[in-house]
């Protein structure tokens, strides 16, 4: 991907979502921050704990313990069972197919542009379907976790 295409995208992303504390502080006066400013390729990429294989970039907050904001890479072809999240996710896929819904038959496939919301303790599969990994910008309410539907 482009990256000043990918860098443009997580800007815009953040803005639109909400997400962005440069706009934030000059909206109550404070004194100006620093802008981020980050290309695809200078993301320093960690194996999410709960999911092994699947990789994020921290763009801001901890998603070990409360709001965040990253990038999320996942491989082709991975399938998550049905698991939810404590707090509300947001999901804007950049690249690859995306896919979620309440069960796997009748998952809901999502391409680069879309919008998935998922309010915490909404039950749910997921995955990235075959063919390229997905990659998404992610915004989480609250920290991060993966709980498995009993």
């Amino acid at each position: 991907m482009n990256k000043l295409v990918f860098a443009l995208m997580v800007v815009s992303l953040a803005t639109a979502l909400g997400g962005n504390e440069v706009d934030k502080k000059a909206a109550t006066s404070e004194p100006s921050a620093t802008p981020m400013m980050v290309s695809f390729a200078e993301l320093k990429w960690t194996e999410l704990p709960e999911r092994k294989g699947m990789q994020f970039a921290v763009l801001s907050g901890d998603p070990k313990s409360g709001e965040y904001t990253q990038i999320r890479k996942v491989a082709a072809g991975t399938d998550n069972p049905l698991h939810s999240h404590s707090s509300e996710i947001k999901n804007v896929i950049i690249s690859g197919v995306w896919y979620t819904g309440t069960e796997a038959a009748s998952a809901k496939d999502f391409g680069p542009g879309s919008v998935v919301v998922m309010p915490g303790g909404w039950v749910h599969v997921s995955g990235c379907r075959s063919g390229s990994e997905c990659v998404f910008y992610q915004e989480g309410k609250g920290k991060f976790d993966f709980v498995p539907a009993k």
